[in-house]
């Protein structure tokens, strides 16, 4: 294997890898997630890049590729420790930082093509603000069996799949002492619920993707206060408020007629940081979200695969 070199960001606390050499085959994103997963050589970057010694449990990247056409200006296939996600929205946040400073785009607009469709950004001396594909509430109030208890569940599309449960439902809340026990009920929930979320149209988009434990905080400045903990993949816990998760739960929020046309969801993170999120729009489709959020450039490596080690592309350890 070639050295690979990567630029790191992140975004509200939760990394992102950014690698602009692999290239994927494919006429679209879309594609190109599907020729990554099934290529043994295209995974082996992935694995060397999120496994420890070089990464972690809870490492998250992409690789830049091609837009589907001219009318975005690049597209990315995202990856997490167990395999490929069909949306990002603190890795789209991390991108379009990064596609300014580099002077890849002209700001103020970035245009990125993604496994779950097109997403614009916006970037200014404040932050990103990007806009997503069309979110939407599959299902209501949906029983599952948890070793904290019955609990309900609503699942909603932000790009990807989520499972939304107060944590107050299982006995916890959304902070750093109940982390182990937040990843573990998450992950409960997410394999048990994962064949229910099937998507309408495609079916390389469905599956559950995470478990959303949120904690409602009220009401701040005329719009809700949610603090969460996105429990994704198997067992990842993101540091963020999650992008497409934050998508996720506006969708829910705007259905439950929380969240109006001038209302704004201040979602924090169990870190403290916080992503802020509205609806644009409504669509036969679903809602147009919009969220906001700041990427930090946190370094540059080159990684190297030395031959003789025994530990090859790494391990994981949860």
């Amino acid at each position: 294997m070639d050295d690979v070199s990567v630029v790191d960001y992140h975004t509200a606390g939760e990394p992102f890898r950014i690698v602009t050499s692999v290239e994927i085959p494919g006429a679209s994103v879309a594609e190109r997630r599907v020729a990554a997963q099934s290529s043994e050589e295209i995974d082996a970057v992935r694995r060397l890049l999120v496994n420890e010694p070089r990464g972690h449990a809870d490492m998250y990247g992409g690789f830049v590729v091609p837009a589907d056409d001219d009318g975005a200006d690049f597209g990315v296939v995202f990856w997490h420790k167990d395999g490929y996600s069909t949306a990002c929205g603190h890795g789209t946040i991390a991108l379009a930082t990064w596609a300014v400073a580099t002077g890849l785009v002209q700001a103020p607009d970035v245009v990125i093509d993604v496994p779950s469709g097109r997403v614009t950004a916006r970037v200014d001396s404040s932050g990103v603000a990007f806009r997503n594909v069309p979110s939407y509430v599959l299902k209501r109030d949906v029983p599952v069996s948890t070793a904290r208890g019955n609990v309900l569940a609503d699942i909603s599309y932000g790009g990807a799949f989520y499972a939304s449960v107060p944590a107050s439902s299982v006995g916890l809340s959304v902070t750093p002492e109940c982390y182990a026990d937040l990843i573990a009920v998450g992950r409960e929930i997410k394999w048990a619920l994962d064949p229910v979320a099937v998507h309408p149209h495609d079916p390389r988009l469905s599956g559950l993707y995470g478990t959303i434990l949120y904690d409602d905080l009220g009401t701040v400045d005329g719009g809700p206060h949610q603090r969460n903990l996105a429990v994704f993949a198997d067992g990842e816990a993101d540091r963020s408020p999650c992008g497409s998760g934050t998508s996720a739960r506006l969708a829910l929020l705007h259905d439950e007629g929380r969240l109006g046309p001038d209302q704004v969801l201040r979602h924090d993170s169990i870190v403290g940081t916080t992503f802020l999120g509205r609806v644009v729009e409504q669509t036969e489709a679903g809602v147009i979200t919009e969220v906001t959020g700041s990427a930090y450039r946190t370094g540059t490596a080159t990684f190297t695969l030395d031959p003789r080690d025994p530990l090859g592309t790494g391990f994981t350890l949860r």
